[in-house]
């Protein structure tokens, strides 16, 4: 299945398996998936897949391929069925902080997590909110208690761990791991309703004092250092960006209007050459004005193809069944999804400039 331009080389084994998984399962039942929810079919095939471990350490079970071989395995997903790509994309962030860590809990967690035994969800983004804290941590006894609200959390149901985060009165985050699962201090909303990714099982989590013990804990750290090293991650555009304009261009190639997709493919290859080849750069937090110019580039040419799908499929694309009203959607979530004040005030800004004549 192809989504971007293929290298030179043969592909890595993970990004063949991302490609038959792509084909088999996850395009064939994209419009199902779309209305009726992530199944938990589609969570055991990643699982079983090796896919959970393209990043982890090999002396853990991972693959531990470069960050190139992820962004692929991301765009592929992400292309063939964005819900079930943002259940896993979650995943992958917690097994990089135990790769990273020293504390009890990586000898715990980083094998089974690795290797897709388990399934991990995040609870942290709220973070960035700073100074506002959702999610006051507080040590007590032995451990943390946890107070507040988590705004979205998705793969409710789906997920077997989650990340957590609080910050302390001291302007400390606290990173602590616990089961997916509602429990005493934490209960979750009924399913969100969201005009994109319904699917993907969002919930929101009311957390009053939670309490989890200190071995849970996989990182300590002041919120300017993790501002530092989080700022980059939102700063670059998403993989999946690239991989919903290329399923896009599909389509549009497949409604016979190959001559329109033509020129949109040639400049979505070169922007996404121009991200990646930033991706790399060894000073994540440099170049930010130059990320993000290009992270709104990507989201422009992404609604020109997903908006030229729906155009060439006419009144018959605004049929819930048909692909390029769904890409068109998941596109519009890919718009606000890890969304900063720094992304919106670059993307609006971009949205107002004068139009070039």
């Amino acid at each position: 299945m192809t989504t971007a331009p293929h290298p030179a080389t043969a592909p890595h084994p993970l990004v063949t398996t991302a490609r038959a998984l792509a084909g088999s399962l996850l395009v064939p039942q994209a419009t199902r998936v779309d209305q009726e929810g992530v199944p938990t079919g589609h969570i055991e095939a990643i699982k079983r897949s090796g896919l959970l471990g393209v990043s982890a350490p090999r002396d853990y079970g991972g693959a531990g391929a470069p960050d190139a071989v992820a962004r692929e395995i991301m765009e592929i997903l992400a292309g063939a069925c964005c819900s079930t790509w943002f259940v896993q994309t979650q995943h992958h962030t917690p097994v990089k902080l135990l790769a990273q860590s020293e504390l009890p809990v990586r000898e715990r967690l980083l094998r089974p997590l690795a290797t897709g035994e388990l399934l991990a969800g995040i609870a942290f983004a709220h973070v960035r909110a700073f100074p506002r804290v959702p999610v006051r941590a507080s040590a007590e006894r032995g451990g943390w208690r946890f107070e507040g609200t988590v705004p979205w959390y998705t793969g409710w149901g789906l997920n077997d761990v989650m990340l957590l985060a609080g910050v302390t009165g001291t302007d400390e985050v606290v990173f602590a791991f616990t089961e997916a699962r509602e429990q005493p201090g934490l209960r979750p909303s009924p399913p969100m309703r969201l005009a994109a990714l319904t699917a993907a099982r969002t919930v929101s989590l009311e957390l009053d004092g939670l309490w989890l013990p200190e071995e849970s804990v996989v990182l300590r750290t002041p919120q300017e250092k993790f501002a530092l090293v989080d700022r980059p991650r939102n700063t670059n555009a998403s993989p999946a960006v690239f991989g919903v304009a290329y399923a896009a261009l599909r389509v549009l190639e497949e409604a016979g209007e190959a001559e329109t997709a033509r020129p949109l493919r040639g400049r979505l290859d070169d922007v996404r050459r121009q991200v990646y080849a930033l991706a790399e750069h060894p000073v994540p937090h440099e170049r930010v004005e130059e990320r993000l110019a290009l992270k709104t580039r990507s989201y422009d040419l992404m609604r020109a193809a997903t908006t030229a799908a729906i155009v060439a499929g006419g009144g018959r694309a605004m049929d819930l069944a048909g692909t390029a009203q769904r890409l068109a959607r998941e596109g519009m979530f890919l718009l606000v999804q890890g969304q900063t004040a720094e992304v919106r005030r670059a993307h609006l800004d971009a949205l107002a400039a004068p139009w070039a004549d």
